[in-house]
């Protein structure tokens, strides 16, 4: 399958039946290869087969690559041994191109050419020896994992980046407002009452958080006023607001008052 900007190509398949070894080594192996110029023995493999036994490999990197080192890195073992496992229940291949432009990654046109490789038939797993050389890189490495990302500073000065703040300018401005209106309290059950049909006078409908404001009442002791004297709707068009019950309703003639926009489509009783 090929997209717009993918082009069909010829594969290569004449290396197709070759065997090929998939191996794995450390990181600190890779590492120093890949700091090596391309122009220097890197290592030597030697296999060792002896009739009716498991072939024995073994890796021993290069003098030239264990010089390789900068300030304060630790030494590397320089002697490998390579396990080795069939591949029998998988179908991997290696694959390679040719482009026609060098700094390309995927194949850009037909000048291109596309290879098979080879079957991966093994894959080895590299292991160091445990030298006293492998010890020391490994308690090395353990010791750099177990230190901490963050740690605590202390600070001899007051540094504004880390300077708190007493609060928070909304806080303090929630706190005025609280203050300016002050603590609601209870007035006489009959006094509210006027209030609310005075309210009820001038719009047919309201929301709670506008008859709040306009008694100045606890929501929870006006709540249980609203509930003898008023209905509350659940349905639309006036879904979430109160209006007086029937038996306390005064309107002129049939024609109904004008009902009040809420301040809140979203306020619930």
């Amino acid at each position: 399958m090929s997209t717009s900007t993918e082009r069909e190509l010829d594969l290569d398949l004449s290396n197709a039946s070759r065997g090929v070894w998939l191996v794995k080594v450390p990181k600190y192996i890779s590492n120093k290869w890949e700091k090596a110029p391309g122009n220097i023995e890197v290592g030597k493999l030697k296999i060792t087969k002896i009739p009716g036994t498991k072939a024995e490999v073994s890796l021993k990197l290069a003098d030239s690559v264990m010089s390789i080192k900068e300030t304060g890195e630790e030494d590397i073992p320089q002697q490998h041994r390579l396990d080795v496992t069939t591949v029998t229940r998988q179908m991997l291949g290696v694959f390679s191109h040719i482009p026609a432009n060098p700094d390309a990654v995927a194949p850009e046109s037909k000048d291109e050419q596309l290879f098979m490789e080879g079957r991966i038939v093994q894959k080895l797993e590299c292991r160091p020896d445990a030298d006293k050389c492998y010890m020391k890189l490994k308690k090395a490495s353990i010791r750099r994992a177990a230190v901490p990302q963050r740690s605590i500073q202390t600070l001899d000065r007051a540094v504004q980046n880390f300077k708190p703040v007493s609060d928070h300018k909304h806080n303090i401005e929630y706190a005025e407002k609280k203050k300016a209106e002050g603590k609601k309290m209870r007035d006489d059950k009959n006094s509210v009452t006027d209030m609310l049909f005075a309210a009820f006078e001038k719009h047919q409908y309201y929301n709670i958080k506008d008859l709040v404001k306009i008694t100045r009442q606890p929501i929870v002791y006006l709540k249980e006023i609203l509930q003898e004297v008023c209905v509350y709707n659940l349905k639309n068009p006036h879904r979430n607001m109160w209006e007086l019950r029937p038996e306390f309703r005064c309107y002129d003639g049939d024609k109904p008052i004008e009902p009040i926009e809420p301040m809140d489509a979203d306020d619930s009783s």
